[in-house]
């Protein structure tokens, strides 16, 4: 079973592994990022594969559910906005606000810090400051990467989710 503490070291050394989309004239290496989302094809990913890459880390750190919990009533997980739906909606998994102090293993929910729109990223915490966060993303300019982002209002709130955390039923 998996535990927060672990899905914050994997996600860090996933997001060290520098993934790609279609950037500086290489090749993709997203597939394995969206390939639990079978209607997904790697041209639709490519720029919008930032909770596929946390759904991934969370997959790689031993937790299991499914990439459609069924409190998740817009999409898949391949979708930001999801994991709010799914975190607010599933009473086993923590939704926190924004002013709350997260813990490394939590998974960060963004506003606004590409498009002028909610939910619009997402990452994995993997150190916690004062004033800020390190978190390991997917889809830093279309890499993955580490970086440190300002605890303020861009943060829309995080999911905490339990340690030994079983969904239940398929994953």
């Amino acid at each position: 079973m998996a535990e927060k503490a672990w899905l914050a070291q994997v996600a860090r050394a996933e997001a060290m592994r520098a993934w790609h989309g279609a950037v500086m004239g290489l090749k993709p290496n997203i597939q394995p990022l969206i390939k639990p989302f079978p209607k997904w094809k790697l041209k639709e990913a490519d720029g919008l594969w930032c909770a596929a890459f946390v759904y991934y880390c969370c997959m790689q750190a031993g937790y299991r559910f499914p990439i459609r919990p069924k409190e998740c009533v817009s999409c898949n997980l391949a979708g930001c906005g999801a994991w709010e739906e799914w975190a607010k909606a599933d009473n086993r998994v923590g939704w926190l606000a924004n002013t709350c102090l997260p813990q490394p293993g939590d998974i960060v929910i963004y506003d606004k810090v590409f498009e002028n729109k909610v939910h619009d990223h997402i990452g994995i915490v993997v150190e916690v400051w004062e004033s800020s966060i390190l978190a390991a993303e997917g889809n830093l300019g279309n890499m993955s990467g580490v970086v440190e982002r300002p605890r303020d209002g861009h943060i829309r709130g995080y999911i905490s989710l339990p340690d030994h955390f079983e969904y239940g039923g398929e994953a």
